[in-house]
């Protein structure tokens, strides 16, 4: 069972209270009156899939009640860190630096 940090809660809870709810940090088309139909289907259809350090949003469904952004390790499954909504994309010098701590010795 994977247990995932709620920057909110500041504990750690097991994985069923959570809900995953997609990539983070997508950005909405700035003018949606004007946006095109690609540009409509990129936003709501296209998604990153990769094999390592992935940025995702999660809501805490039977917690706090709040969304925030988390950094996972796909291959691994490990989450590497957590962050509240609205803060800024963390460096990769700051994920990089977390996941070396985390190494197993």
């Amino acid at each position: 069972m994977l247990l995932i940090d709620c920057p909110y809660c500041r504990q750690g809870r097991p994985e069923i209270e959570f809900s995953h709810a997609g990539e983070a940090h997508m950005e909405r088309p700035a003018d949606p009156e004007t946006a095109s139909d690609a540009q409509w289907e990129a936003f709501l259809f296209h998604r990153t899939n990769p094999a390592g350090i992935h940025f995702e949003r999660w809501y805490h469904i039977h917690g706090c009640g709040c969304y925030f952004n988390a950094v996972r390790d796909t291959v691994s499954e490990k989450f590497i860190l957590t962050y509240k909504a609205g803060e800024p994309r963390p460096a990769v010098s700051e994920i990089e630096a977390l996941m070396v701590e985390k190494e197993p010795e």
